[in-house]
C-alpha cells in the first residue's frame, strides 16, 4: 500500500468533493476513512483536501503544475476502484 500512493511532484492538489448524507458519496467515504492517513503520510506537502456539502456528487479533482485541473466524477464508482480512479487521474499529469 505504500508506493501507490507516491504522487508525483506535479501534482500540487488533490480534492474530494461529496454529499455528507448522500447514498452516492457512501463508497468515497469509506475510502477515504481508510486511505487518507496514508495518502497524507506519503505526500505530506500536498494538500489533499475534503470537502463536503449537501447534494453533492462524488468528484475528485486533480490540481497539477501551471494551474491546470482534471475532473473525474466517483459517482457510481465502488470503494475497491476508487484507489485506480485515483492513480489514473494523477497519472494523466
Amino acid at each position: 500500500m505504500s508506493s501507490k500512493y507516491v504522487f508525483p511532484r506535479a501534482l500540487k492538489e488533490l480534492r474530494f468533493h461529496f454529499s455528507q448524507t448522500g447514498e452516492a458519496s457512501a463508497p468515497l467515504k469509506t475510502f477515504l476513512s481508510r486511505a487518507y492517513p496514508v495518502i497524507k503520510k506519503h505526500n505530506p506537502s500536498t494538500p489533499v483536501l475534503i470537502r463536503e456539502a449537501a447534494g453533492v456528487r462524488p468528484t475528485l479533482y486533480a490540481r497539477f503544475e501551471f494551474g491546470r485541473e482534471a475532473k473525474l466524477s466517483l459517482e457510481g464508482v465502488p470503494e475497491e476502484q476508487i484507489e485506480g480512479a485515483i492513480q489514473k487521474l494523477v497519472a494523466n499529469e
